[in-house]
């Protein structure tokens, strides 16, 4: 069977990164510290993968305007402090090897800001495996095609030719709108019912079985 793609984008958190926990801890201190009621678990997880301003406006949305930016220092400021400590889900430097191996072209599509990519990049040991990636603080915020339109046209891929892969609706969205092939995981931060309404062209809920979706089509 011929090659179906060229180019595979991930999402970070909750795809990767086992950190969707973590993401929802931290909007809650955040908001205990500014005295705000926290969001339940449910609408903090279904932020996850935008870009934090965008996050935190849709997770409290009856704060003030000009308390957002307090707000977001708040939460960097307690991601980042155990940041450190966070594990990628099992099996993902294992698929990205396969992948690389295979002669595809890795890259990453993220609501994380710049610093805190290259902080789990470094951390997580995976940065020389990704030829580029794009972040929510230098792009459009996701479900915005920018960051894909983006990476295409850095890495000479065309739309057909390349796969999303995230957690969130947010990133079979922005999939949908950058014409390229969507596939979501059911092991992050948001559940199978919820990606199952975008209908993406694959529903995984493992990174086994996600490693062996992909490797049938390279």
């Amino acid at each position: 069977m011929a090659r179906q793609y060229e180019l595979v984008v991930f999402d970070w958190d909750g795809t990767l990164m086992d950190s969707a926990a973590a993401i929802v801890q931290a909007i809650s201190s955040a908001c205990r510290d500014l005295d705000v009621e926290p969001p339940t678990e449910e609408r903090a997880r279904h932020v996850i993968g935008l870009g934090l301003v965008d996050a935190l406006r849709h997770a409290v949305p009856n704060l003030p305007a000009s308390r957002y930016a307090q707000m977001a220092d708040r939460y960097r400021h307690h991601y980042l402090s155990g940041d450190h400590t966070l594990t990628l889900f099992a099996g993902v430097r294992d698929l990205l090897d396969a992948l690389q191996a295979a002669g595809l072209t890795l890259a990453v599509a993220t609501g994380k800001s710049r610093r805190g990519l290259d902080r789990a990049l470094g951390h997580s040991g995976l940065a020389p495996l990704f030829q580029a990636t794009r972040c929510a603080d230098e792009s459009f915020s996701k479900p915005h095609p920018a960051m894909l339109d983006e990476l295409m046209s850095e890495l000479g891929v065309a739309p057909e030719a390349t796969v999303m892969i995230g957690d969130t609706i947010h990133d079979l969205q922005m999939a949908r709108n950058a014409g390229v092939a969507g596939v979501g995981v059911a092991y992050g931060a948001h559940p199978r019912g919820v990606l199952e309404e975008e209908m993406p062209l694959a529903l995984v809920d493992s990174v086994l079985e996600l490693r062996q979706w992909l490797m049938a089509r390279v």
